[in-house]
Formats: structure tokens, C-alpha cells, sequence
């Protein structure tokens, strides 16, 4: 029986064949999987870089790009004719010898790029000064050595980007501007999804490798796990190598922050260390989000990630306001008053149920094995999303309410993406976190970063951590657009630009639920939700997206004497106040995935001065 893996771009391409044809690939498949008569075979590749590669005629005029290794077959892609037997021609793939994940080549271009660098090369070459020796210990492919010794400058380097695999490219960056081998090894190492098995690594063994590379190849066994990965968004599916390391350790002895800029991936961990919580761990799991309407979005993804019922329904997800309604509620016996006679403040309830489950009778809740002792807690494991907006308070609540044990804590959060005035160092609320950082935003094209990090000031930021964390080092992994920024001389022009604009978007096929407007004020969203009439496109203020993302994004008014609102006087409230102006503008900007549109009528915000 053949074991099948698929890659993360044949989910994709299937999603974009018609109907009628993406179900006959599908019952090709469940075929081949089976060994079932009639079942397509492999065919060999005329003209391949890499022996292994074949294809699968998997209907008329479509067919599947394969890398095969005795019963082992690695679905890449899914092409017309013509296409792939140019794809499956074009590439060769590899191991890594350090790290023992897949590495794929574009051969292709790579021989066409070899004799133009040949002409180029100067009489001193960029990589002289290191030796074969500690090319190779970063895992550089013993084949690409005469490349890499044809390097003469670092725009070099850029210019192989899209040929080499980021294995073999990230560490010559690194070399190029200057770093040191520690450096570049610690680029290499991040490309390491799960831990080494013992042993040496075998340069030819692609089932293992495939292991080690969830991010680019996932077994399937049945057709229930092929229709479910064929099916599911890729986020359920494929994290990349950092992602993936951090949300399926095995195990972590103390809390855990995760902090990272715009697009890392943040909310994905946290989604995918809750689901791996419940499915491996002991108890309930309690995921935590800054507001109701991020809850909702938590909860719906949930539903997709998360197959298993039983483990599913460990997980509850919501908010600290929620959790202390629910804590006090459970020891009145009735849900506790905001408005009216009696009533109590958010606040005031987050401390009574703090003072709760500091009660040592513990006649509240469930009894939890924590370490072999019976603790009483409602949660065994929580995670934390968007932590940067949760108070002190709020986080001694969140402390009470899990055992301290192994995985009782896992926090993901961004200190430049604060919408709220909470500072607060995760030690001082007796939470000793070891830190991770992402520092690659897979959503954002590097026009977008670029800019959003000017507007932000880039500029270090305190809370979470000990000090301040920067964004140095954060960067993206493709481009794309640049911003586009419009001056109007009226509101009323203004909205009718976005309308115009809306409607070019549409016009272009972008779905209405992937685009995205948004405005500082209230006032503003209802004006702009007017002048877009029955446009079914998300309308929110700066922070109502928070969390969320889309392809293109609108964020109108950017005007002086809105974005900032009037700051106060006083020196350094002034300060902090503009620094969460730019942090709520910095939030709204980095939503799109693709495209952003700013807006202004009259005098632009003196944030746009980049």
C-alpha cells in the first residue's frame, strides 16, 4: 500500500479547479491510496533534475506532481498537463544535512543563474573568508558550494532568494551582511519544526525527513484524513517550522510567553497549543482572548481545528471578564449584577473572584491532580491570546486559576499592538515566563511591515517582559504592494472614495468577507458604513480589528485632530497616550494580508509624516 503525504500548495491549487473536475482528482486519489483498480501510476519524468519526481494523471487534463521514494509518494501539486510536466522537470529536491528537513531546488534556474554569476564574479568573492568546513556545518548543499563561491556581492545573495530553500538562503544572508556563524546557525535551527531523532540523519531517507517537516508534508492513511486535509484552511494543517515547535512541545515545566509582531502567527499557536492541550494533556483548558467578539472568532476555528468531540469540548474559550462572572456566579448562585441597585463594577467582580479561588476549602470547584497532589482549580491548562491588553488584575486571576505544574500557562501576545494603558511585566504578577520570539510575518508582504513599523515608530515597548521589547529583526517573507495613501478635501469626498474603491475590490473578485474598513471613531464606522450601503464588507473601529485579518483593508479619516485624538497635557500621559494612538493605528494597518488603502480629507495625521 502506497503511504501518501500531501504538500501544503495541493490543497490550494485543488481549491481553485471546478467543481466536477476537483472531485474526480479527489476519487483519483482515494484510488491510489487504496491500490485500488484503476488507480493512477506514476510515470516517469523525462528530462528531471531528480530521478524521484514522477506524475499522477489524476483526470483529464490534470495531473499531480509527485516525489517518490519506494512506497512513499509526496503529493506537491496539482496542474494542468503541460505545467506540470514543466514543474516536475524544473526541480530537484534533498535533505538537509544538519537539520534532516526537505529542501527543494529550483534546478531549473539555478543552472541559468550559475554561468551570468560566472561572468560577474570579481576578483574577491563574498564567502572567502569562511571556509567549506563551516559552509557545510550550516547545512549548505555540497552541491551549491561552487554557487555560493561565485557570490560576489550581497545583492547576490538577495537575488537567490526565490531558487535556494530558506535552509540554504537564510544562512548566506546572514554571512552576507556581516553576522557570525552562532548567528547564521541560529537560522538554521529555526527552521527546525520538531525535535532530531537519534541517530545520524540519512541523506536519503525522505520518510524521515518528511517527519521532521509537518510544514511541508502530512501523511494521510485513510480517506478520512485525505478529504480532511484536502478540505481544511491551511492553518489547520501546515505551521511553519517555529510555529510548530511551539505549539507541539511535548512538554514545558514553567509558563510560556511567545511574543512577535504582526502576521507571525501568534493566534495560530495558541490555537493549535490549546487543541494539543486538550488532546495530550489532563484536564479542561480554558483559552483566553481580550474581548467577547475575539472569543467568537476562537471559537469558530476551534470548530474546524479540533475533530476529536472529547477534546474539543475540554476547551472553553473566553474572556477574564467571563471568568470572573462565571467564578463569582458559581459561589452566589446567581449571575451577578452590572446594572442597577447592587450592582458591581467589572472590576470589583474580578477581585471577588480572585479572593475565591484564594479560599482554601475549595468547595468551588473540581478536584485536579497537579504534580500527584489534589489542587483545586477550574483549569488544568490556560492560554493566553492578545496579552498585552489584559491588567494586572485580570492576570492575578488568570495566575489562581490554573495549578502551577507543567503546561500551566502558555501566553502569545505583542507589546506594540497594545490598545489599552496596561503595562505590565508578566514577573510582577508572579508569572516567571520563559520568553520565545517570532520574528517572521508570514501574512504581511514586506511593503506593508516596512511601512507599518515606520508608523509605529519602531520604537521599543515595555509590558510582558523585564524592559522593553523592540522590533528589531522582524521582517517578512515576501512582497507585494505598497501602501496607498489618498488626500480628499472633504469627508464627503473621502467616503465616496472609499466607496469607489470598495467597489473596484469587488469588482476585482475579492470576496466582501475579506475586506475590511476601518475607522478610529464610532461616528466615523457609521458614516462609513453608510456611504458603503449594502457593501457586505467588515466596517469596525481600529480596535474592533484586532485579532482579525483580511486580503485588503481601508482605514479611513487618518486626519489630523482625529488620529491622534487631542492627547493630554500632562508630559507623560501625552506620551503614552500617542504611543497607544499609534499602536491602535499600527493594528488596523496590519490586518491586510495583500493590500492597504489610508485615507485622508484635509490635513493628513501627523503619523503619516514617515
Amino acid at each position: 500500500m502506497p503511504r501518501l503525504a500531501i504538500g501544503p500548495d495541493f490543497p490550494r491549487e485543488l481549491s481553485a479547479l471546478d467543481h466536477p473536475v476537483r472531485r474526480d482528482v479527489v476519487v483519483a486519489l482515494r484510488r491510489f491510496l487504496l491500490n485500488a483498480a484503476g488507480a493512477p501510476h506514476p510515470e516517469r519524468v523525462r528530462g528531471a533534475r531528480d530521478a524521484r519526481v514522477a506524475t499522477l494523471r489524476l483526470t483529464e487534463g490534470q495531473r499531480a506532481v509527485v516525489v517518490r521514494q519506494r512506497d512513499v509518494y509526496w503529493l506537491r501539486s496539482v496542474l494542468p498537463d503541460p505545467e506540470a510536466w514543466s514543474d516536475a522537470r524544473r526541480h530537484r529536491f534533498g535533505i538537509n544535512p544538519v537539520i534532516g528537513v526537505i529542501e527543494e531546488w529550483d534546478a531549473e534556474a539555478l543552472d541559468l543563474v550559475e554561468p551570468a554569476l560566472r561572468r560577474s564574479a570579481g576578483a574577491a568573492r563574498l564567502f572567502d573568508p569562511i571556509c567549506d568546513g563551516d559552509l557545510l556545518a550550516l547545512g549548505i548543499d555540497v552541491r551549491a558550494l561552487p554557487l555560493v563561491r561565485l557570490i560576489t556581492t550581497e545583492a547576490d545573495v538577495e537575488a537567490l532568494e526565490p531558487l535556494l530553500p530558506p535552509t540554504q538562503h537564510l544562512p548566506l544572508a546572514v554571512l552576507a551582511r556581516g553576522g557570525t556563524m552562532a548567528e547564521a546557525w541560529q537560522e538554521v535551527d529555526g527552521c527546525r519544526a520538531v525535535a532530531e531523532e537519534p541517530g545520524p540523519i540519512d541523506p536519503d531517507d525522505f520518510h524521515a525527513a518528511m517527519r521532521r517537516s509537518p510544514d511541508r508534508a502530512v501523511f494521510v492513511a485513510d480517506k478520512i484524513q485525505l478529504e480532511r486535509v484536502l478540505e481544511a484552511p491551511d492553518w489547520c494543517t501546515f505551521l511553519h517550522p517555529p510555529q510548530h515547535r511551539l505549539a507541539r512541545a511535548p512538554r514545558y515545566d514553567h509558563p510560556v510567553l511567545v511574543v512577535g509582531g504582526a502576521g507571525t502567527g501568534k493566534t495560530l499557536v495558541a490555537l493549535h497549543r490549546a487543541a494539543h492541550l486538550a488532546e495530550r494533556g489532563t484536564g479542561p483548558v480554558l483559552l483566553v482572548t481580550f474581548s467577547q467578539g475575539l472569543a467568537e472568532d476562537l471559537t469558530a476555528r476551534l470548530d474546524l481545528l479540533v475533530q476529536d468531540e472529547l477534546a474539543r469540548k475540554r476547551i472553553e474559550v473566553g474572556n477574564p471578564e467571563r471568568l470572573a462572572m462565571r467564578i463569582v456566579a458559581d459561589a452566589e448562585g446567581k449571575r451577578p449584577a452590572l446594572v442597577g441597585p447592587g450592582a458591581r463594577t467589572l472590576a470589583e467582580l474580578t477581585d471577588e473572584a480572585l479572593r475565591l479561588l484564594s479560599r482554601t476549602t475549595g468547595d468551588l470547584l473540581d478536584d485536579v491532580l497537579a504534580d500527584g497532589d489534589p489542587v483545586r482549580k477550574p483549569y488544568r491548562h490556560i492560554v493566553v491570546d492578545e496579552a498585552q491588553d489584559i491588567s494586572p488584575a485580570q492576570w492575578r486571576l488568570l495566575r489562581a486559576a490554573v495549578p502551577r505544574a507543567p503546561d500551566d500557562l502558555f501566553i502569545v501576545g505583542d507589546p506594540h499592538q497594545r490598545v489599552t494603558d496596561t503595562h505590565i511585566a508578566l514577573g510582577a504578577v508572579g508569572i516567571p515566563a520563559v520568553q520565545h520570539t517570532l520574528k517572521v510575518s508570514y501574512r504581511l508582504p514586506q511593503e506593508i511591515l516596512s511601512f507599518g513599523v515606520r508608523l509605529r515608530g519602531g520604537g521599543p515597548a515595555d509590558g510582558l517582559v523585564k524592559g522593553y521589547a523592540a522590533l528589531y529583526g522582524f521582517r517578512a517573507t515576501h512582497n507585494g504592494e505598497r501602501p496607498v495613501i489618498r488626500a480628499y478635501d472633504t469627508p464627503e469626498a473621502e467616503l465616496a472614495g472609499l466607496a469607489h474603491t470598495v467597489d473596484a475590490w469587488l469588482d476585482e473578485g475579492v470576496p466582501a468577507d475579506r475586506i475590511a474598513v476601518a475607522a478610529r471613531t464610532r461616528p466615523l464606522v457609521s458614516a462609513a458604513k453608510r456611504a458603503l450601503g449594502e457593501r457586505a464588507v467588515r466596517v469596525a473601529t481600529f480596535q474592533g480589528l484586532k485579532g482579525l485579518e483580511f486580503e485588503r483593508v481601508a482605514v479611513i479619516a487618518v486626519t489630523e485632530g482625529v488620529v491622534p485624538e487631542p492627547p493630554p497635557a500632562d508630559p507623560a500621559a501625552r506620551a503614552r497616550a500617542l504611543q497607544r494612538e499609534r499602536s491602535m493605528l499600527f493594528v488596523a494597518c496590519t490586518r491586510a494580508r495583500t493590500l492597504l488603502y489610508i485615507s485622508h480629507s484635509g490635513r493628513g495625521s501627523p503619523f503619516l509624516s514617515l
